[in-house]
């Protein structure tokens, strides 16, 4: 198959929506959730040229100043689905993500190893930080998210955080890749995919845990399957800004 290119006329795949006329057991709720592997975004032309080694360094610049208006907004959607769920248990599991990204103090968490990894592209911090590349498209790909976090039920938020599911997959690929590819990058620059190897696998168990211990009913497994398909498509639609942005750079 011939590599992508920036000519490539792309679309996102259509996720595998079940239709469910009885409750899933646990087991097969999970299995059902793991399956709309197929249809995230890592497959997106952007994501294949990245691990090709075909990306520009303003490229790869344009990708990570946009992808910080979202690693922004983890801690927010989180905040706001500790802020919604009754459930003692459940927050104190929760809470750990807000300070994975915000750190506890400045200089910590992911946030900050994002920036890191701008810098290591030689983009400034002044320029990540006031968000000056930030497009459009992206802005509200992310806001949406958010909103999503806020306004619907907090179980239905929690499945949508699933998609870190198939984070170390995309992780493990970036690491593998890129120090190849793009050698004049530093390696200090890759803190936050590191970091991301351990924390998304406990993650993504606890929250299809969390899933499937409180999503019992056809109802409420069914919003699980849209909501996930929802932040699939959410991410999907935010590489895709991206790509078409930055195709001729």
């Amino acid at each position: 198959m011939a590599a992508p290119s920036f000519s490539t006329i792309s679309a996102p795949p259509p996720p595998p929506i079940p239709r469910l006329e009885r409750p899933l057991p646990p087991n097969e709720l999970a299995d059902a959730l793991r399956a709309f592997h197929s249809s995230y975004y890592v497959e997106h032309p952007f994501h294949q040229m990245m691990h090709d080694g075909q990306l520009t360094q303003r490229q790869l610049q344009g990708w990570v100043a946009n992808r910080l208006c979202y690693q922004r907004a983890v801690p927010r959607k989180d905040g706001a689905i500790l802020s919604n769920c009754p459930v003692p248990a459940v927050r104190r599991q929760w809470i750990r993500r807000l300070i994975d990204h915000d750190g506890t103090r400045d200089g910590e968490g992911g946030i900050e190893k994002w920036i890191q990894l701008g810098i290591g592209l030689g983009l400034t911090r002044e320029e990540l930080e006031d968000e000056r590349h930030v497009l459009p498209g992206v802005r509200f790909a992310t806001e949406a998210y958010v909103t999503f976090c806020k306004t619907r039920p907090w179980v239905d938020a929690v499945a949508a955080s699933l998609t870190e599911l198939f984070a170390p997959d995309i992780m493990r690929r970036r690491l593998a890749s890129m120090p190849t590819n793009y050698p004049w990058i530093k390696p200090e620059a890759y803190a936050y995919f590191e970091s991301r190897l351990t924390q998304a696998p406990r993650d993504s168990a606890e929250g299809l845990a969390i899933v499937t211990a409180y999503c019992t009913t056809v109802e409420m497994q069914q919003r699980a399957f849209d909501a996930l398909r929802f932040k699939i498509e959410m991410l999907w639609a935010m590489i895709d800004t991206i790509y078409h942005a930055y195709r001729d750079e």
